[in-house]
């Protein structure tokens, strides 16, 4: 389910696997389910990694080794939550100040053994003035988080 506030873009969905393994393939495994087509560099990607630690990098490889930074994490706590800083412009180009990143924010609730709730809440939209209700638009459409949440269900499950 995808919901957008004035403020935000919120993405819940319930993926048939224990906590560990969902925030596991949401992060660590983050390549193998996120569509290869979202990429920001000159070159196609051929993966996309977020290093786990506060800190770390999130960013795109192409075949050829170059990289495209997308961001850095801000906040890593396994297996319930990570922050990420998305530092892209609403064009999406990758901006490297701080100050102009929106934010990321996926959360891991064991509802049972075998059963956890993912809530992906995208915000911070303003630091990009008008621009920001577009890049919320964007990001809050059927190819942005809702439908690229549903392939990391898939991979999770």
């Amino acid at each position: 389910m995808t919901q957008m506030t004035k403020d935000a873009v919120i993405v819940t969905v319930h993926v048939e696997a224990p906590q560990e393994r969902a925030f596991d393939v949401f992060t660590s495994r983050f390549g193998s389910w996120w569509p290869m087509e979202h990429h920001i560099g000159l070159e196609p990607a051929v993966d996309a990694v977020i290093e786990p630690r506060v800190g770390g990098r999130w960013f795109e490889r192409a075949a050829d080794g170059s990289e495209c930074e997308w961001g850095r994490v801000l906040e890593w706590e396994a297996p319930t939550r990570v922050v990420l800083a998305w530092q892209l412009t609403p064009e999406f180009a990758y901006d490297p100040d701080p100050a102009m990143a929106t934010e990321v924010e996926v959360r891991f609730v064991a509802e049972g053994p075998s059963t956890t709730r993912v809530e992906l809440e995208h915000r911070g939209f303003e630091v990009h003035g008008e621009q920001g209700a577009a890049m919320r638009e964007a990001v809050s459409a059927p190819d942005g988080w809702g439908g690229i949440v549903q392939r990391y269900v898939a991979a999770a499950a």
